[in-house]
């Protein structure tokens, strides 16, 4: 699909001064209507903007909203968008794009990122600000003891099995949000896993590797399963849409879906090795394990 370009002539016939405008594109064999343009977001780990880009044939990519001069920006950084597809090298201009890893303040300076110190500290500073207000949690931060005596041992990016595949979610399991479009054109709050909706079960499975590697001997880890559901419920968590948006084929995305294939090589740090159904209570003896009672 192509926008329409607009007429060169004004109805009396004269000349009319046209701006260039950008075509907007969509994919052929993409099951959304998502224009392929960046999806606007927020860094689970720090807060601040960023924008999400499809690259060719690869996951999507998380860039800085904004471009930067070409030459503060490493060569082997630089990221151009053509189309509404992100490349990983420059198209020869004097600005670029570059991933928002490079400077998310959550991670580690690379050595790369050298260069880019002085916007990594304004994105630190943001962050502590929206912190202070309340507006951001950052996924790291310690439980409120207070709150509650019992700790439940619930992982902040569950892995899921649904259609013989593992992802890594984007958040816990009752949290994550259906992507759909709602009539006021905002992004659909309902959650995937609904009071009336069938659920998943909680499991421990072996920690087989992916690409043909060999499984650890002896390690498990803990997965919702959802490969008992039938094959339709198993696709609208696939499409990640709430039961009432599944049943509108005709409602667009306003979102990219958050999956993000599971590969324990490189997710290791989100890899459980116990069930979030347990439970820890204080004890005569410190410590214990119990089975929250039903």
């Amino acid at each position: 699909m192509r926008s329409t370009p607009p007429s060169p002539h004004h109805r009396d016939g004269s000349t009319a001064h046209l701006r260039a405008r950008r075509s907007l594109h969509v994919s052929g064999d993409s099951a959304s209507r998502l224009l392929r343009c960046g999806q606007n977001d927020r860094c689970r780990d720090c807060g601040n903007r960023i924008e999400w880009y499809h690259r060719t044939n690869e996951r999507p990519v998380r860039l800085h909203p904004d471009e930067l001069p070409a030459e503060k920006v490493p060569v082997t950084c630089h990221w151009h968008v053509s189309r509404g597809v992100a490349h990983p090298a420059g198209d020869g201009s004097d600005w670029c794009r570059l991933p928002h890893a490079l400077l998310c303040p959550a991670r580690d300076a690379l050595p790369a990122a050298s260069e880019l110190a002085g916007l990594r500290r304004a994105l630190a500073v943001n962050t502590r600000r929206l912190i202070d207000r309340g507006a951001f949690v950052p996924p790291s931060a310690p439980p409120n003891a207070e709150a509650s005596p019992t700790t439940t041992c619930r992982p902040a990016r569950p892995v899921v099995q649904l259609l013989y595949v593992r992802y890594l979610a984007n958040r816990p399991v009752d949290e994550i949000q259906c992507v759909a479009q709602t009539r006021r054109r905002n992004r659909c709050t309902i959650p995937l896993l609904t009071p009336e909706s069938p659920a998943g079960v909680w499991t421990l499975v072996p920690n087989a590797a992916m690409h043909g590697q060999l499984s650890l001997h002896g390690a498990v880890m803990a997965v919702y399963a959802l490969t008992h559901l039938p094959y339709a419920e198993q696709l609208r968590w696939r499409a990640q849409r709430c039961p009432e948006h599944a049943a509108i084929p005709t409602a667009a995305d306003v979102a990219v879906a958050e999956w993000e294939p599971f590969d324990p090589l490189v997710h290791h740090d989100h890899i459980h090795t116990r069930l979030p159904s347990l439970t820890r209570r204080p004890g005569p003896a410190g410590w214990s394990r119990r089975a929250p009672q039903p």
